[in-house]
């Protein structure tokens, strides 16, 4: 499933609002203008599409389920996304069905899951007869439910792949069900860029990932888990990464692993470029008056008087420890915790001695004798 809208920019702009940040981008389709708004605003972003959008193997198949619902004459068609509508109109049109198609749904009470399906129903020339509650086909089954299925035909233009309980839920209710698959969620070609981006979140390189579609979310945890970096992954997600969904559809996997991601009120792909923006602003942006003079630290870049410096992943979270503990005192077993790939105090002096290195003012990391290290607030 997925949500989708055209409101790019909505999001307010300045081109400072993610500097320092680095977003993780899992989407396929539409990437280009979610990667050029991040960026726009100063964020670094890692593309690594996790699943994408392919046509059906062959359109004999699709041309043969147009067919049935030509025949069957549907009293509902359920419409799902703008893309499914539009690309089985041209592959009906090209098959010399699309007369027939538009003369057949014109009889039948369409139903459509969201905006952007709307707005290919009546590209179609066709009239749509109401708006699901939620944006989810679920909420589009509970419509028709609602009303009464017993002894109807409804047709459902798929989005990817089969949502079989929803189908089991209207024929169990006495509907005849009718399907079209125009499109379906494939694995990308290259792999590559999604294990890049589960290392990222492993290592906490990224400061948050962003998904646009539910079989993203199981795409990604999939890679993770055939790695052997599913628990890391998740524990980053729960801890340090911020996970945000463009809807409460694309939501639900993350939920169901036990991640609260960010969403936007308004299932659209502008409202979610604000929301992260707001997000990493008001949440991500650690502050700290010491005596080397102010401190932000902004994703992974570090800024002191002006003077600026970005922060491998070890470095950046020895510094997150420290700021986080405003001046107290962290032991090197705290440290330790923290880092499990450091063994003992002489990997933490190691790692301390590079951090301060790739500051702007080393003096900010305070050494306590014979108890650990500080800010020097």
């Amino acid at each position: 499933m997925t949500d989708t809208g055209n409101d790019v920019s909505l999001a307010g702009f300045r081109p400072d609002q993610l500097e320092g940040f680095r977003i993780g981008v899992t989407s396929d389709r539409r990437s280009e203008d979610l990667i050029a708004a991040l960026e726009r605003r100063g964020a670094e972003t890692l593309h690594a599409p996790a699943i994408r959008i392919a046509a059906t193997d062959s359109d004999v198949q699709l041309n043969l389920d147009t067919h049935a619902i030509i025949e069957a004459s549907p009293d509902i068609l359920l419409a799902t996304t703008s893309y499914g509508i539009r690309r089985w109109f041209e592959v009906a049109d090209a098959a010399g069905l699309g007369p027939d198609l538009t003369a057949t749904l014109a009889h039948s009470r369409i139903l459509v899951r969201g905006p952007k399906a709307r707005g290919a129903v009546r590209a179609a020339g066709l009239e749509d007869s109401g708006m699901s509650d939620e944006e989810t086909t679920r909420s589009l089954v509970d419509k028709v439910l609602a009303e009464g299925a017993s002894g109807i035909t409804v047709a459902v233009q798929l989005h990817g792949f089969t949502d079989r309980p929803q189908l089991e839920r209207l024929r169990a209710a006495g509907a005849t069900v009718l399907t079209v698959e125009p499109y379906r969620w494939i694995l990308p070609d290259d792999a590559s860029r999604v294990l890049k981006l589960v290392d990222a979140i492993c290592t906490g390189s990224v400061d948050a990932v962003t998904f646009t579609s539910a079989p993203a979310v199981d795409a990604l945890f999939a890679a993770a888990d055939e790695a052997g970096k599913l628990e890391t992954v998740l524990d980053a997600f729960s801890e340090t990464v911020v996970a945000a969904a463009v809807g409460p559809v694309t939501a639900a996997p993350l939920f169901a692993a036990g991640i609260r991601p960010i969403v936007p009120d308004r299932y659209r792909m502008g409202a979610l470029i604000r929301l992260v923006c707001e997000h990493l602003e008001e949440k991500r942006i650690f502050r700290l008056d010491t005596a080397h003079g102010h401190v932000e630290l902004r994703g992974r870049l570090v800024i002191v008087r002006g003077k600026r410096a970005t922060l491998a992943p070890t470095s950046l979270t020895l510094f997150r420890i420290l700021l986080s503990a405003r001046g107290s005192v962290m032991s090197r077993a705290d440290l330790t915790a923290s880092l499990p790939e450091m063994q003992d105090d002489h990997a933490v002096d190691v790692a301390i001695s590079r951090l301060r290195q790739a500051l702007p003012d080393s003096g900010l990391i305070a050494t306590v004798i014979k108890r650990g290290y500080r800010i020097d607030v």
